[in-house]
């Protein structure tokens, strides 16, 4: 318990600089700062130069850690930090703070919260449950402006576009607790309101077979799972991990309980998934 305190009062004199606030923070545990320095000092060691490198190192650390969902959620909008227990959405922003930590000058926990700050809410602020990025593709506008990442799927071989527009979260309401409240409802049917007939490129899933889209991918390249799903973009995040040839899927699986790499290449794991109709490519940028 010292200790935590102890950095808690060293995230006092620390959190403006880094430009977060503590007391919008809410830690799952008293080691969660520990744990984030030793991944960060561990990598630093580790022969690593570029986002891609670091995207997967910090993925497979991670493998193992429970699958966990709703973490975020409570009756009042945290910067939650919690790499004990990871959702798919999660896991894919941890991965990303942790990358873009390391590669800063000062690869510190709160360093990590102001980088996972920026990249899970509008504007890199905590301000209610409607600033979180709670749709995928308003999280890849947000973060590929903040030059946080840039999305690659329309470079790919064979790439081609879809046209959606976002309101499951509005048109569900009742699954979103925090939807009860009138002004966080009017903030969410707002955003959604930006995306209405989106388009935005699409990688078909039948084209994963194919090999100048195979050697398009890299290593820790994020994936993002589209869906047929009405007024829904994404149903599941994970990164790109080559065995052998073959591009698999790590994720923090809701099947597996914990975050595994997928046993199937990305092509077979999808293949069999009616509601996935293919995925969008991210890359961690090195700004």
């Amino acid at each position: 318990m010292r200790k935590y305190l102890l950095l808690i009062a060293l995230a006092l004199t620390c959190a403006t600089s880094y430009g977060f606030s503590l007391e919008a923070t809410r830690f799952h545990c008293a080691d969660d700062t520990v744990k984030i320095n030793r991944l960060l000092a561990e990598a630093k060691v580790a022969g690593l130069s570029t986002p891609n490198q670091y995207m997967l190192y910090f993925g497979e650390q991670l493998l193992g850690t429970p699958y966990v969902a709703h973490t975020l959620e409570g009756d009042k909008e945290y910067l939650t930090i919690n790499i004990d227990q990871l959702d798919c959405t999660t896991f894919v922003e941890t991965l990303v703070a942790l990358t873009r930590t390391a590669l800063q000058q000062s690869p510190t926990w709160y360093t990590y919260a102001a980088n996972l700050e920026r990249i899970r809410y509008q504007g890199g602020k905590v301000d209610g449950y409607a600033s979180r990025l709670h749709y995928i593709s308003a999280w890849i506008v947000e973060n590929a402006a903040a030059g946080i990442v840039r999305e690659v799927t329309s470079i790919i071989p064979n790439a081609d576009s879809q046209i959606k527009s976002l309101y499951y979260m509005s048109a569900n309401r009742d699954k979103y607790p925090a939807l009860a409240d009138s002004a966080t409802f009017a903030a969410i049917k707002k955003l959604e309101s930006g995306y209405n007939m989106h388009m935005s490129p699409l990688l078909r899933k039948n084209d994963l077979m194919k090999k100048e889209v195979i050697a398009s991918l890299q290593d820790g390249d994020i994936v993002c799972l589209t869906t047929k799903t009405e007024g829904l973009d994404v149903m599941h995040l994970g990164i790109v991990k080559f065995d052998g040839k073959k591009p698999h899927l790590l994720h923090a699986s809701s099947s597996s309980k914990k975050v595994v790499v997928d046993k199937y290449d990305l092509y077979e794991m999808l293949r069999p998934m009616r509601n996935c109709t293919g995925v969008r490519i991210l890359r961690v940028t090195d700004n």
